[in-house]
């Protein structure tokens, strides 16, 4: 069990992304850095490596790898408007702290 959440918001607005930008899938990988020590990268894709792990949400396809899945594993994956924009947010329990636009946590 991948144990990652993706939430219906999220699931349509990847739908509308991969119409509007022929890419399918919404990658989510954790690098080091950012302000508070890793941060998140999230792009539009149309493919995948083997070792990827695929979640599947209302026809939505998002790919991790394991590493990533590692560091996240639990978290919400949501897209939201508000004051600041419109946006995909993960919402991490295992960070202990994140910035304040949410790009980047530690843990």
């Amino acid at each position: 069990m991948n144990n990652l959440l993706v939430t219906s918001n999220a699931a349509k607005k990847i739908i509308e992304l991969s119409k509007k930008k022929e890419k399918k899938m919404l990658r989510i990988s954790v690098t080091g850095g950012g302000c508070q020590g890793f941060q998140y990268n999230l792009d539009m894709e149309d493919k995948y490596e083997k070792k990827d792990i695929i979640i599947k949400k209302n026809n939505a396809l998002v790919v991790i790898d394991k590493n990533s899945l590692d560091l996240i594993k639990g978290s919400e994956i949501d897209f939201v408007e508000d004051l600041i924009g419109s946006r995909f947010k993960i919402n991490n329990p295992k960070a202990t702290s994140s910035c304040g636009c949410g790009t980047s946590f530690s843990l």
